[in-house]
């Protein structure tokens, strides 16, 4: 199953994901090391996107796929997008402890679509 999922970039140029149930500090909600600039490119340089998140393969849906876990550090893990689109693009992103509250675990695909 997918779902849909906001994100939306601040007058300070920072993304977080429009999460109403996290009740935690809204600072564990905002995407850097590499979430962000992929948020760019999925809002073709704008200030908000909507994307369909699932752990199952679906149509026109790009993967990521884990690469390092940082589950006993950090949180969360670094995360490898190897095509946006259908395109080659190679990329690197650290996605925190917040794909852990949204799946329940920390997945090893996640699949991307794109509104």
């Amino acid at each position: 199953m997918k779902q849909e999922f906001r994100f939306y970039k601040t007058p300070e140029n920072r993304w977080y994901i429009d999460l109403p149930e996290w009740t935690e500090s809204i600072s564990a909600l905002e995407m850097v090391e590499g979430a962000d600039t992929m948020l760019d490119k999925a809002s073709n340089n704008t200030n908000e996107c909507f994307l369909e998140l699932g752990l199952e393969p679906f149509e026109n849906a790009d993967v990521v796929v884990l690469a390092e876990s940082l589950q006993d550090s950090v949180g969360g893990g670094y995360y490898f997008m190897e095509t946006y689109k259908g395109e080659k693009i190679d990329h690197t992103m650290w996605l925190c402890e917040v794909t852990e509250f949204v799946f329940g675990h920390l997945p090893e695909k996640i699949y991307i679509g794109y509104k």
